[in-house]
């Protein structure tokens, strides 16, 4: 029988894969998009990561939840310098969430609130999303817009607290494994990060009507 956490590697796949090969992300990695665009992209992502963080301490003495919640992963405030170094100090100004992004934002505060499982399936998409997938992100965001290596810009993808993200990884997996559910939760779980992927694929989809390639 398949581990926890390879259930939701292998059924989460597919979108997985839609969410790496979305049209605008293809175009901002590909450098054919500015720097704006990658500055929407990160101003989405902020209030993402303020729904995921904003009950942390709550959900710190969940059964479920609680063992996730790591200090090391946090990324508001990596989130928080980086638009202070794209958009200047009055980058709170004028911050806006598009209707995918207020859908998925309210979809992980949902979680946080009433579901710990539900927590754990966004948590998972997104971090170890961060660690990997992120890791690409940084390198190109950095050839193409002249960003410090590792400094303000790109901070996001930098886990100053995880000397090594294979084995933080693989604890991470261990964790998964461990989660005290029946095979209803889990099976609700991984349905749940399935969702978060394509709430994630819609936020893509709505920054790729924004940021249009002309023809």
């Amino acid at each position: 029988m398949d581990s926890f956490s390879t259930l939701i590697r292998t059924a989460s796949h597919q979108q997985h894969m839609e969410a790496k090969t979305s049209t605008f992300m293809s175009d901002l990695l590909g450098g054919r998009l500015g720097v704006e665009a990658y500055t929407r992209y990160t101003e989405q992502l902020w209030f993402v990561y303020d729904a995921l963080e904003a009950g942390t301490m709550r959900l710190a003495s969940d059964p479920v939840a609680g063992p996730f919640v790591r200090p090391e992963l946090f990324r508001l405030a990596a989130l928080e310098r980086d638009l202070a170094h794209l958009r200047g100090p009055g980058w709170r100004t004028g911050l806006t969430a598009l209707p995918a992004t207020e859908a998925y934002a309210a979809r992980v505060r949902e979680c946080a609130q009433g579901w710990p499982g539900g927590y754990v399936a966004h948590h998972y998409t997104r971090y170890l999303g961060d660690l990997s997938g992120g890791q690409i992100i940084r390198d190109r965001a950095e050839r193409t817009w002249g960003f410090e290596r590792k400094g303000d810009g790109v901070r996001f993808y930098v886990f100053e607290d995880i000397a090594n993200p294979a084995a933080f990884k693989r604890g991470y997996r261990e964790l998964l494994d461990a989660v005290d559910a029946d095979d209803l939760e889990r099976r609700r779980v991984v349905a749940e990060c399935r969702r978060a992927f394509a709430l994630n694929t819609a936020v893509f989809r709505a920054l790729g009507e924004e940021f249009p390639l002309s023809a």
